[in-house]
């Protein structure tokens, strides 16, 4: 209006619309109008919010909460480095998939046969989501790095596990949101994934691996973006690169790795439990001066919180999932305090 007759009074406008459209638009209440024929129904008042459950061993603080939310009631500029693993799927840690995993029931999960006596860990069946559950994962991922990117202090690193099928997605995403790609950690670690023949033809197709069989881990890195130079960073905020493994040997992107010990796995059945040897090399990287708070936003069993309190940095973590949550103040002591060479 103010484009065609230059500025209106607003009680002219007001005026106007009680007066000469009464069929189109309705008066509300002093001030405001709606189009005739629609009735604004109230927010519903949401309940109050209950205070978050939390357990604290040592610098260790752990939140049952689901992240997001967490996240968006955080300072700015309070956390120096995340290293998490997420549920790249989402759907199988969703409470359906996950009451079929607890009970044995399989569901997304793969169960694989015992063998020489010994349980393998389950494992999620990702060639099973579908084109819908594959957008649903890349917008969670891109609202997750928006929320962590005003929580982060400049030149945090984000380390965060994924999987060759899903790590473009996730990638992807959270760039979108803002952080720097830095490259990846590569974990080699043997893992029971792909090698197999074509199912229900393995005799006919022998000499068939209808997938690589696994020998690596991908550990996407990212950064949020720095205040002026390396060193104005590291001086402000104490982040912005990798703390040296020593003077002589720079951190590296490949770290060998044995699968999980079931010394650790006794302590956090966990189906997505990483060794502690792994983690704490992780960790330890991820704090260029040695000073500053890791943040695990999926902490399910708690174990990159017991590899920080081994190294002695603090650390929080968030858990959304009760049962993780209970069995995480369990075994955050006992992983913490496990010896590793």
């Amino acid at each position: 209006m103010i484009g065609l007759i230059g500025a209106v009074p607003s009680s002219s406008v007001r005026s106007y619309l009680q007066l000469n459209t009464p069929t189109l638009f309705a008066r509300m209440e002093r001030a405001q109008y709606s189009l005739s024929g629609f009735q604004v129904e109230p927010e519903p008042s949401l309940p109050p919010r209950l205070e978050a459950e939390s357990f604290q061993y040592g610098q260790a603080s752990l939140i049952l909460e689901d992240c997001t939310a967490w996240l968006d009631r955080q300072p700015a500029n309070s956390v120096h480095a995340v290293v998490t693993d997420p549920p790249y799927g989402l759907v199988e840690y969703s409470s359906i998939e996950q009451s079929k995993l607890r009970s044995g029931k399989g569901g997304v999960w793969r169960v694989p046969p015992s063998f020489d006596g010994s349980k393998r860990a389950p494992l999620p069946r990702f060639t099973v989501l579908t084109p819908t559950d594959l957008e649903a994962l890349e917008r969670f991922f891109l609202a997750w790095g928006r929320s962590l990117m005003r929580v982060l202090v400049p030149g945090s690193n984000v380390v965060v596990a994924s999987n060759p099928l899903l790590s473009y997605l996730v990638s992807g995403a959270l760039a979108r949101a803002g952080l720097e790609r830095r490259g990846e950690l590569v974990r080699l670690v043997m893992t029971m994934r792909g090698g197999d023949r074509p199912k229900a033809a393995h005799v006919e197709f022998d000499g068939v691996s209808v997938m690589p069989r696994s020998m690596w881990e991908p550990w996407l890195l990212f950064r949020k973006p720095l205040e002026g130079r390396v060193q104005d960073n590291l001086r402000k905020w104490g982040t912005g690169g990798f703390r040296r493994v020593s003077a002589d040997k720079p951190f590296g992107d490949v770290i060998e790795s044995a699968p999980t010990r079931s010394s650790e796995r006794k302590y956090a059945n966990h189906p997505s439990l990483k060794p502690q040897a792994f983690l704490r090399k992780v960790v330890r990287g991820v704090l260029p001066l040695g000073q500053g708070i890791v943040l695990d936003p999926f902490a399910g069993s708690a174990s990159t919180l017991a590899a920080s309190e081994a190294v002695g940095y603090q650390s929080i973590g968030v858990e959304k999932d009760k049962t993780y949550f209970e069995l995480a103040k369990e075994a955050l002591p006992k992983l913490a305090s496990l010896h590793v060479e």
